[in-house]
């Protein structure tokens, strides 16, 4: 009894230590991918009210939440009962991350008309701004719940070969550190500016080291938000030509002679390319 009690035990350390050694490969895959949704998100939690910041925050975070509860279950039954599937929309949302991040690029080179803003509006009442509010959460768990979807296939897809528990195991703990790790994450940066300006107004006469700190951080955020977004825009190409040439097998040759990221960027970016010129030319056909 003794005996198969601690052969349990062996086999339960087994386990987590290949869920260990999973979690972590996957996370790496996954990080592009992360990378975009913090810079999505945020993007989308800030340009409120600064009392209100953190109770949108929480209110997307819990979306989000309820995203990983709907979209966890369909993808472990597709792994179980149909895991061709699983490669299937992992290469349909490799081109639509390509497509995402070449149409960032197509968007800064090539100017486009701004749209015209007719609502000045300025004196809302808050019933208004509350269902501002509730619409701006509402766009923002949207957007969440797509890149969930990213995010559970491509882990998903980089453990489609273990035994279904790991698989369940895995994906879980990394759908989990997305959600927390990148909220958490997004906290920090949206209280940036609240942060810089409690240390100015604790500064002396506005000098000193609290106040040049206080004042790195008010400057910094709005280029800390814009540099997230073009690291998730590099990100995103790279993800997708990740996806490319470890599931199509003339791709695995394809430049060799490069390092492997050049050859990810070149691979995603001209896949990228390719779909925005279609989803272009049927929008052009459309008008």
């Amino acid at each position: 009894m003794a005996s198969g009690f601690f052969a349990l035990l062996d086999d339960i350390a087994v386990i987590m230590d290949d869920v260990a050694a999973m979690t972590k490969i996957t996370t790496k895959k996954t990080a592009g991918i992360l990378g975009d949704d913090l810079a999505v998100n945020a993007e989308k939690a800030s340009g409120f009210v600064s009392s209100r910041e953190i109770p949108v925050l929480w209110a997307i975070t819990k979306g989000s939440f309820i995203n990983k509860l709907i979209i966890l279950p369909l993808a472990f039954l597709l792994s179980a009962f149909l895991p061709w599937s699983v490669i299937v929309i992992l290469m349909i949302g490799g081109l639509y991350l390509a497509y995402e991040g070449a149409e960032k690029i197509y968007e800064y080179i090539v100017p486009h008309e701004k749209a015209v803003v007719t609502d000045l509006k300025t004196d809302y009442t808050p019933e208004e701004r509350l269902e501002q509010e509730k619409a701006k959460v509402k766009s923002a768990i949207i957007t969440d719940f797509i890149l969930s979807v990213e995010i559970v296939i491509i882990a998903l897809g980089t453990v489609v070969n273990i035994p279904l528990l790991n698989q369940i195991i895995v994906v879980t703990i990394v759908a989990l550190i997305a959600t927390v790790g990148v909220y958490g994450i997004v906290a920090l940066i949206v209280r940036m500016d609240d942060l810089g300006l409690r240390l100015i107004e604790k500064s002396d006469d506005n000098k000193g080291f609290l106040f040049s700190i206080g004042t790195f951080l008010v400057n910094a955020l709005p280029w800390v938000i814009k540099s997230l977004s073009v690291i998730g825009t590099i990100a995103l190409i790279l993800v997708a030509g990740g996806i490319f040439v470890h599931n199509i097998e003339y791709l695995h040759h394809f430049l060799e002679g490069i390092p492997s990221i050049l050859r990810d960027f070149i691979v995603g970016l001209a896949a990228g390319a390719v779909c925005l010129v279609v989803v272009n030319g049927v929008k052009w056909v459309r008008r």
